[in-house]
């Protein structure tokens, strides 16, 4: 079952931040995950949008995980942490609707 990891956060350092992304790259592509959005001017409908929201789409939850927890991901992450605020990560399991 797919597993999705949404991630939402406002960039306070831009030049800091600047190496996230080339440095996150190569790990979603080794755990095999699927850019599905990566929108920096999301639309908020209801409540306050984050300057940035991405979703990732993973193979299975254990693949999200792996992805999060991967030792090559840490020095990445914490580019995230120290240059981002109002930050949100989230893991959730595909919806698969109940069968007639």
């Amino acid at each position: 079952m797919a597993a999705y990891v949404i991630v939402t956060y406002d960039i306070a350092d831009p030049k800091g931040f600047e190496p996230y992304i080339p440095g996150v790259v190569p790990i979603l592509q080794k755990h095999g995950a699927e850019v599905l959005v990566a929108d920096p001017a999301a639309q908020a409908m209801e409540g306050k949008a984050s300057g940035m929201t991405v979703i990732l789409k993973f193979s299975s939850q254990e693949a999200a995980l792996a992805f999060y927890n991967d030792p090559a991901y840490q020095p990445v992450k914490k580019i995230r942490h120290d240059t981002t605020k109002n930050g949100t990560v989230v893991l959730a399991k595909e919806f698969i609707p109940p069968t007639a």
